[in-house]
C-alpha cells in the first residue's frame, strides 16, 4: 500500500488560523440547542469530522464520491435492506456501539452486532418447535437455559431466533415473501428452551451494493463467520442482542462485521444419520447436529 506523508503537507499559519475559525464557528452554531444531549453529540461529531478531514487533506473529488456513495447507500436502501446497517457493520461502529452500551457484568452472556435481518412480529413456536420452515440446511437441535446472574433461571424470557439457510439467504431474500428461519419462543419454569434449527453456514452480507464495492476496493470479503442470532428478553433484565458461532469455522478470525467474541463460540456436535434425537423425532437419513447455549441476562440498567 503507497505510503502518504501528510505531515509533509506545509500548512501555513494563515491557513490553520482559518481552518480553526471555521471549526469554532460550526461549533458555536451548536451550541445553542434546546436538547443538551443534541448539541452536546454534533459538537462532538463536527470536532472528529473536521480533524478528519484536516488530517487527510481530504480533497474536493474525495468528498464528491464520499457524497455519491452515501446517496447510493441510500438509494439501495428500503423496507427489507438496511445499507446503512451494513456500512455501520463493516466499519466496526455497530460492533463498538453495542460493546460501549452492554458493558460487562459479572458471567452476563456477551452481546453482539444485531445485524440487518431481524424482523418484527416472527412467529411463536412451542418448545421443541422447528424454526426453520421451508428454509434447507442440516438439523440443529439447540437447547440451553436462560438465568440472571446469580444463577436463578428466568421462566418466560421470550427467545427471537433467526439465520440464514444453507445457501445464504434470509427469508427476507426470498422473493416469495416466505417466512423461514426465525421464531419465537418462551423459556419454561425452569428457565429452560429448545428448538430445531438449522446448523450455521458462513455466507456473505449483501455486496451487490455500494457497501460491497467499499469492501472489494480495500480487499476485505464480505463473508461472515456461520452464526445464529438470538434477541432475549425478561422483565427486570438487559435485552441482549447477540450469536453463537461454530467451534472450528475458519472464519471466525475474519468475521466481516467484527462480530465474533470468543465466549460465543459453541460447539456443534455431528451426529450421523440414524442417530436417535433428543426428542424422538425421526430425521430418517439425514444427519444432524446438537448445541448448547446456556444464555445470562444482566439486570436492567447495567
Amino acid at each position: 500500500m503507497t505510503e502518504f506523508n501528510i505531515a509533509a503537507q506545509p500548512i501555513s499559519p494563515q491557513q490553520r488560523e482559518a481552518e480553526d475559525a471555521l471549526e469554532a464557528t460550526v461549533l458555536a452554531s451548536f451550541g445553542n440547542a434546546d436538547n443538551e444531549r443534541l448539541g452536546f453529540l454534533m459538537q462532538s461529531l463536527t470536532r472528529h469530522l473536521h480533524a478528519f478531514i484536516r488530517e487527510v487533506r481530504l480533497t474536493e473529488d474525495e468528498w464528491q464520491a464520499a457524497i455519491e456513495f452515501l446517496t447510493a447507500a441510500g438509494n439501495i436502501t428500503d423496507d427489507k435492506r438496511q445499507e446503512f446497517i451494513l456500512l455501520s457493520d463493516v466499519l466496526g461502529a455497530s460492533a463498538q456501539c453495542i460493546s460501549v452500551n452492554n458493558q460487562a457484568y459479572k458471567g452476563a452472556t456477551e452481546a453482539t452486532v444485531f445485524g440487518p435481518f431481524f424482523v418484527e412480529n416472527a412467529p411463536h413456536i412451542e418448545l421443541g418447535g422447528d424454526i426453520a420452515g421451508v428454509a434447507s440446511g442440516l438439523p440443529c437441535w439447540v437447547e440451553g437455559t436462560v438465568t440472571d446472574t446469580d444463577g436463578a433461571p428466568l421462566p418466560g424470557a421470550r427467545i427471537e431466533v433467526w439465520e440464514a439457510d444453507d445457501q445464504g439467504q434470509y427469508d427476507v431474500q426470498y422473493p416469495d415473501g416466505r417466512i423461514s428461519g426465525r421464531a419465537h419462543l418462551f423459556s419454561d419454569a425452569q428457565g429452560e428452551f429448545r428448538f430445531w434449527g438449522l446448523t450455521p453456514t458462513a455466507y456473505p452480507i449483501p455486496h451487490d451494493g455500494p457497501v460491497g464495492l467499499l469492501l472489494e476496493a480495500v480487499g476485505r470479503s464480505p463473508v461472515r463467520a456461520a452464526h445464529l442470532h438470538f434477541m432475549v428478553s425478561a422483565e427486570g433484565m438487559r435485552t441482549l442482542v447477540t450469536h453463537i458461532f461454530v467451534r472450528g469455522d475458519e472464519l471466525l478470525d475474519k468475521d466481516s462485521v467484527f462480530g465474533v467474541k470468543q465466549s460465543l463460540i459453541k460447539e456443534f456436535v455431528e451426529h450421523a444419520p440414524g442417530t436417535a434425537t433428543p426428542d424422538g423425532r425421526d430425521l430418517g437419513d439425514r444427519a444432524w447436529t446438537q448445541t448448547r447455549f446456556d444464555i445470562v441476562l444482566a439486570p436492567q440498567g447495567t
